[in-house]
């Protein structure tokens, strides 16, 4: 089968990987999404029940793709999913699902993509598995001694297997807040959340939208902390009495050190812990065949330990050899721009409102690549594209 000379290839067929697609589309080209999962959005359809976007919809939408008239401001889970699904089956977007890209290697000044279906030559390619792609759950001491249920968030889908019984969620972003407050309403007969570091938390709804979050993110960082710091003493209020402290470092502070975007939190899963209803405790330290301890000796005895511990980006095995990441596994190139010739990273800038700007940076790589391969054009013939072979 031979690709044409438009053709970029385009791994993930998340948020990230649909918006570079769209975005290629726009300006011209033939993208060719591809996904290990059998259907557009996998790691959204397996979110737990009860998710919705904590940004509003008008800055959560694929680039150009509005949501449908009458979707609520926070659009649900199975509403984004909706939304990649339908826009992932426009014309000029070919679809290869059900296949596992294995690795990436150079190839006569193009990339070869070995995948389960066979190896593809491309001159232009787009890797956007997304910063959620492989679950991580702490090597805890003690961790195979636990006789209790051990799942990660991304397992969790709601509360009806915990009614009567105790858990304990560990981390204290978007998710495990999120999570334990569907335990309390669930009728979960105690619920812990375990915090390491205090986080910062913003409103869903209030003064501190997305717009003015977006404004703020370009200030420098303690102009852009102070105010937010202002929002939630005004929004949130003081729940140091309940475990959540105030942090010292600010969001935008944190943002950019480590790459850690606040909880931003539904009114009614904060009143959840302005009414004590979530015991805030101490850190994991270990797991034994009863229970857990936590930070300071203190001790725990849940049925069930659900662990929103984050994710690892998993880049090693496609691009590890290529000296395109850091030490730390992240893309030296983010934002679209180009981290080796003809190949770019999509989707691994942690901020809110991700989906719209993993659209934006999109857009930014989607120009430079039409202007690469108009000048390619413009230098080899037209019967020197690459081509797809099967193994």
């Amino acid at each position: 089968m031979e690709a044409g000379p438009n053709t970029v290839v385009v791994i993930g067929a998340g948020p990230a990987g649909v918006a570079s697609a769209l975005a290629l589309k726009d300006a011209g080209m033939r993208p060719l999404l591809i996904d290990r999962a059998e259907e557009i959005g996998s790691s959204w359809r397996g979110r737990y029940d009860r998710l919705n976007l904590n940004t509003p919809r008008p800055f959560s939408h694929l680039p150009g793709r509005p949501y449908p008239k009458g979707t609520p401001m926070f659009p649900s889970r199975d509403q984004v999913v909706e939304h990649l699904e339908r826009h992932s089956q426009e014309d000029g977007i070919d679809l290869m699902l059900d296949t596992t890209v294995e690795a990436i290697d150079r190839h006569n000044g193009g990339w070869l993509v070995w995948t389960s279906a066979g190896k593809i030559h491309t001159r232009q390619l787009i890797v956007a598995t997304g910063y959620e792609s492989s679950p991580l759950i702490p090597d805890w001491s003690g961790r195979s001694k636990f006789t209790g249920e051990l799942l990660h968030a991304s397992e969790y889908r709601n509360p009806a297997p915990y009614r009567g019984r105790k858990a304990l969620v560990v981390g204290s972003g978007n998710s495990g807040m999120e999570i334990a407050h569907d335990l309390v309403e669930g009728e979960a007969s105690k619920v812990w959340l375990s915090v390491r570091t205090p986080p910062n938390i913003m409103p869903r709804e209030g003064v501190m939208g997305e717009a003015l979050a977006a404004v703020l993110y370009k200030l420098p960082l303690r102009l852009g902390d102070a105010v937010t710091r202002f929002g939630r003493r005004m929004n949130v209020g003081d729940l140091s009495e309940h475990g959540l402290p105030v942090p010292e470092e600010g969001v935008f502070s944190r943002l950019r050190r480590i790459g850690q975007v606040p909880a931003i939190l539904a009114e009614d899963v904060l009143e959840t812990f302005k009414e004590g209803r979530v015991e805030v405790v101490g850190a994991v330290e270990s797991l034994d065949a009863t229970g857990v301890t936590l930070a300071g000796g203190e001790r725990a005895e849940p049925d069930a330990v659900i662990c929103a511990t984050g994710y690892r980006l998993g880049l090693e095995p496609l691009v590890g050899r290529l000296d395109v990441l850091d030490k730390n596994g992240i893309p030296k190139a983010l934002g679209g721009r180009e981290a080796a010739p003809g190949l770019r990273f999509v989707g691994y800038v942690p901020r809110p409102a991700g989906i719209a700007y993993f659209g934006k940076e999109a857009k930014r790589a989607a120009r430079e690549i039409a202007r690469e391969l108009r000048g390619a054009r413009a230098t080899k013939p037209e019967h020197a594209a690459f081509s797809q072979a099967q193994a």
